[in-house]
């Protein structure tokens, strides 16, 4: 799939096969993933991998919007190491930017994703760490749910020339 039909195709899918991603497609959307532009290349993230039902199932208890996760067969959270981070309001962005990185990738592999917000919604953010016994110094931005769809959205054209400025407003 080239690159702009991946852009201009992708939609977030909430309703998902059970069965189970290849290692090796999980492999290329952490892959994707850590290819994102950071701030001066500093790579704050971590990718933790969840795929055990029983962790699956509870984060909805402290993340509404995440039923879906009850039947996808996996997660990719994407935190951001402070110990990493090379200025301090760029992991958010480095962070974001990975995460659209594994939507694009699962898009392409013909995998559904969607993008679960975690930060800064503390009760999300405490619910990760607690729940994935996560140290100190990580931080839970955004989880991105996985799996074969069950049905996929139709593309929708969302470009707006009236938001498009040159020059000045």
């Amino acid at each position: 799939m080239e690159a702009l039909e991946a852009i201009f195709t992708r939609r977030s899918v909430r309703d998902f096969k059970t069965d189970p991603i290849p290692e090796d497609d999980l492999h290329d959307l952490l892959r994707a993933g850590m290819q994102a532009p950071s701030a001066r290349n500093g790579q704050p993230w971590h990718f933790i991998v969840i795929d055990d039902p029983d962790l699956l199932h509870a984060i909805p208890d402290f993340h509404r919007a995440a039923k879906m996760l009850m039947e996808a067969p996996l997660a990719i959270l994407v935190c951001s190491d402070r110990k990493l981070e090379s200025k301090r309001a760029s992991w958010l962005q480095d962070c974001s930017a990975a995460t659209q990185n594994i939507l694009l990738a699962a898009h392409a592999k013909g995998l559904g994703a969607v993008w679960l917000g975690i930060f800064p919604d503390s009760e999300r953010v405490f619910g990760m760490q607690a729940l994935l016994e996560m140290p100190k110094d990580i931080r839970p931005v955004s989880l991105v749910a996985v799996g074969y769809p069950a049905s996929t959205p139709e593309p929708v054209d969302r470009f707006k020339v009236e938001r498009v400025h040159r020059n000045q407003w």
